[in-house]
């Protein structure tokens, strides 16, 4: 498939020759230490870069919808995530294009932060939180991967059977939801849920736009 500056007739360079995948995963890495070290030096504070509810709700800091997918909350989280996004990305844009797959990314994980604050007037506790993180995203890459190739088989965290993805979605829903209920953890369910719903209205979607391309994709996966 042809890159961006191939489509648009530029010289190629190192960047021409990844898959958009690659490169999100790089840019997020680089985000994650330039906003790190723009913190630690006080040249940015924590609003500029996370999400908050109350600051959008202040029609405050609007940008954090976008910027809040590229920061993490630490080395850890930033290597779950892009593990995760290594894998079901470079496996999803095959299927859609890179395109298609880089705004359903974006847009995934905008609509996972919409749904977050949206969500916090339910939720109060979460009125006053920070949000940070590409999970949102990958959530609506898992949703759609649930309509597109329910029987997937994938792993979950650190158990070493494949699953497939059709449960592994939800299940991954309700432990993470567990694991920051029983240990007080700010996890980010309701932005990871929203992602989910962005991936699955998508796989809505293309499953009834694209009936046979879907059937005869998932006469690999039984």
């Amino acid at each position: 498939m042809k890159t961006y500056l191939s489509d648009l007739g530029g010289k190629k360079n190192f960047f021409s020759n990844l898959s958009v995948n690659t490169i999100l995963i790089l840019f997020t890495i680089i985000a994650f230490f330039v906003f790190s070290l723009l913190l630690k030096f006080d040249v940015l504070i924590i609003d500029d870069v996370a999400l908050k509810p109350s600051n959008i709700f202040q029609g405050k800091y609007l940008w954090t919808f976008l910027t809040s997918i590229f920061m993490h909350g630490g080395f850890f989280h930033l290597f779950v995530n892009m593990f995760s996004l290594f894998f079901l990305g470079t496996f999803l844009q095959k299927i859609l294009g890179q395109k298609r797959y880089l705004w359903f990314y974006l847009i995934s994980g905008l609509f996972a932060g919409i749904f977050f604050v949206l969500a916090s007037l339910v939720f109060p506790a979460d009125f006053n939180l920070f949000a940070v993180g590409a999970s949102g995203a990958i959530f609506g890459l898992i949703g759609l991967m649930m309509l597109l190739t329910p029987n997937l088989p994938v792993y979950i965290l650190f158990i070493p059977i494949p699953i497939k993805i059709k449960y592994a979605a939800p299940g991954m829903l309700i432990l993470l939801w567990f694991i920051s209920v029983t240990g007080n953890i700010p996890i980010g369910n309701t932005a990871h849920l929203g992602g989910l719903i962005a991936g699955l209205v998508y796989g809505l979607y293309l499953r009834n736009r694209y009936r046979n391309k879907v059937k005869a994709l998932n006469k690999f996966f039984r």
